[in-house]
């Protein structure tokens, strides 16, 4: 008896964690650049006095979907979108660096080059700057031509591209960083593809599916632990003094 509530305790809490993760996916699926949060279920036993007779069922999120998102054409000259497994270098409200690849960047008021949330992205030598007036365009290598009208255009700055080796980790403010927390190299030999932004990668429908999935194994195991209490009831009727 005891061993089956523990069993289906903790089957339902990590069952209400995966559906987190799920409903923040699927709120996310038509986020710019975003990767799928992944789930994975783990036993850890309950340490004690006597035999580990006793495990939790713990859902713990293992990383992200890699897999690219659709890309979808826009026409707007600063909306970018990062080929291969390559990432745009922003700087973070930390003012650690970071990687997105939501490419919807915009000017500030302040001339800078920044993303859609307002933090600047980072080119070869740090924030980049552009010109008052100026219309931007961006070369598939990253770098940023800007034309000022009535003089010629001049070179503005490049963005910086990063392409890790190695999976990056998710920080809780969305952004992507290596594992030991150190900046990533410039590779330049990545690409951007202007004029497009990448859709997020997940899938509407198979998380909907999973989400349903979801909630009829917590049903299940609310009714085991309901099946449990009922027969402790009855166990306790059959053992009490006539």
């Amino acid at each position: 008896m005891d061993r089956l509530i523990y069993l289906a305790m903790s089957g339902a809490k990590a069952t209400l964690q995966r559906q987190d993760t799920l409903a923040n996916n699927l709120a996310n699926a038509s986020t710019t650049g975003f990767r799928a949060e992944m789930q994975a279920f783990r036993a850890v036993p309950i340490r004690g006095d006597g035999a580990s007779t006793r495990a939790f069922a713990l859902e713990s999120t293992i990383g992200h979907d890699p897999s690219p998102g659709p890309v979808m054409s826009t026409g707007r000259a600063l909306d970018v979108a990062v080929s291969g497994n390559s990432w745009l270098a922003v700087q973070s409200l930390d003012g650690t660096e970071a990687y997105t690849r939501a490419g919807a960047l915009q000017v500030n008021a302040e001339g800078q080059l920044v993303t859609l949330a307002g933090l600047p992205v980072v080119g070869d030598g740090g924030p980049i700057n552009l010109p008052a007036n100026a219309s931007i365009e961006v070369g598939t290598d990253g770098s940023l031509t800007s034309t000022v009208p009535g003089q010629r255009p001049t070179q503005a700055g490049r963005l910086k591209l990063v392409t890790p080796e190695a999976p990056m980790v998710r920080g809780t403010d969305g952004l992507f960083r290596a594992a030991d927390g150190a900046d990533l190299p410039n590779d330049a030999t990545a690409r951007v593809m202007s004029g497009s932004l990448e859709g997020s990668n997940v899938s509407p429908v198979q998380t909907m599916v999973a989400m349903i999935a979801a909630a009829r194994q917590f049903e299940q195991q609310m009714k085991a632990l309901k099946g449990a209490e009922e027969r402790e009831q009855g166990a306790a009727k059959l053992l009490a003094p006539q």
